[in-house]
């Protein structure tokens, strides 16, 4: 039977594997190794869900947004991720790979970060456990992330500027897989959504699998069936929306729609839209597809949301760009932010910048009166104040 999940050598048709310096090798293997059994313990098992209910407080709500269901005439629920502990769904599996360092003996994490979030995240479940933290987070997120830096200093955590390329996620990434190489018997590196080197991208994806996993019942209580018409995320990485549509992948009853960040337009040269523009390529240990160069250079992406800046896309999301299984719809900054005003004024909810851009698909999405549509409204708009403060003028 065909299926949109990982085999067991981490691909998702084409894309996904673990391509990376033999330095990096140990490291890897040791997980892929042990990921899945660890998460198969019932003593694990029980502790992970024990700790998403008692600290990150899940259930999180599937919300009936009827004023936006009636300013579309369909149904539309939101899954609200963004009352998350935190404030979005990166939690879910910083919890679930602190007790998998744990049970490898790791005593120092390392992560990176754009938004923040994961950083928040790492640096929350880190306090928790008393473990060493080091995120890595390009200079310019820094600087427009300002609360977040804030947080996880308050938590105890080291941030490192990565002061090269273009200063954002991507770079971030890079310091951290280069700590990983200089320490890699003590340290584990907390990669916070569905890209690098299998198994990350399929054990991320187990771990943010619990948003689907809720959706089913929560809708069987409120419809009556335990799927969707359509589900939608925002995609960067795309961690919410390997979370969100897991449970449905290989469900063709259940529509997939990614909405990606277009920056100032798909072909302005400022944009994120990585189906669009992307070819096969090599980043961060994972093949999959990528905004780059004729000679393959990276290309830097833009997006006015730092979390969707990211020049490739998971190996998840590729396969399901690639298959047709998946609908990608691009964004552009002005939609996303007129789209996550729109929210804040008729649902009372502020989303984060990366949720505003899956809101604002309705202006080039029509859907059918009795459609059921669940949007992963993955995180809250808090972080993302000043940039609304900026652009509305408010």
């Amino acid at each position: 039977m065909s299926t949109y999940h990982a085999n067991e050598k981490g691909y998702y048709g084409e894309f996904g594997g673990a391509f990376i310096p033999e330095m990096l090798y140990p490291n890897t293997e040791e997980l892929r190794q042990n990921y899945i059994k660890i998460m198969e313990d019932p003593g694990f098992k029980a502790e992970f869900d024990q700790l998403l209910k008692d600290y990150v407080g899940r259930p999180t709500p599937l919300y009936f947004a009827k004023r936006l269901s009636d300013k579309y005439r369909t149904k539309i629920y939101l899954k609200r991720e963004d009352l998350c502990h935190t404030g979005a769904h990166k939690v879910n599996n910083t919890i679930g790979q602190i007790l998998m360092a744990k049970k490898l003996g790791k005593n120092r994490i390392i992560a990176e970060t754009g938004a923040g979030q994961h950083g928040v995240a790492t640096a929350t479940v880190c306090a928790l456990m008393g473990i060493e933290c080091v995120v890595y987070m390009g200079e310019k997120d820094i600087a427009r992330q300002a609360p977040n830096v804030a947080r996880m200093k308050m938590l105890g955590a080291t941030v490192r500027p990565a002061l090269s390329g273009s200063r954002t996620l991507k770079d971030a990434t890079n310091e951290a897989i280069r700590d990983w190489i200089n320490n890699p018997v003590n340290t584990h590196y907390i990669i916070g959504s569905v890209v690098g080197p299998h198994p990350y991208p399929d054990m991320v994806a187990r771990f943010q699998s619990v948003i689907s996993e809720e959706i089913k019942w929560q809708l069987l209580e409120k419809e009556g069936r335990d799927y969707p018409d359509f589900v939608i995320a925002c995609v960067g990485g795309g961690s919410n929306a390997a979370g969100a549509y897991y449970h449905y992948l290989d469900r063709p009853e259940v529509g997939i729609i990614a909405v990606e960040a277009a920056g100032k337009g798909v072909h302005s040269g400022e944009s994120a839209a990585t189906s669009a523009l992307g070819r096969v390529g090599i980043i961060h240990g994972s093949k999959t597809l990528l905004m780059q160069t004729q000679d393959g250079q990276i290309t830097e992406p833009y997006s006015i949301s730092a979390g969707l800046d990211y020049p490739g896309v998971g190996p998840m999301h590729a396969h399901l760009y690639r298959s047709g299984r998946g609908e990608f719809i691009s964004i552009t900054d002005d939609e996303a932010m007129t789209a996550g005003l729109m929210v804040s004024q008729m649902e009372g909810i502020i989303p984060a910048i990366e949720t505003s851009h899956a809101f604002a698909i309705f202006d080039h999405r029509r859907f059918r009166p009795d459609d059921i549509i669940v949007i992963n409204l993955s995180g809250r708009g808090d972080k993302d104040l000043s940039t609304y403060i900026d652009y509305f003028k408010l």
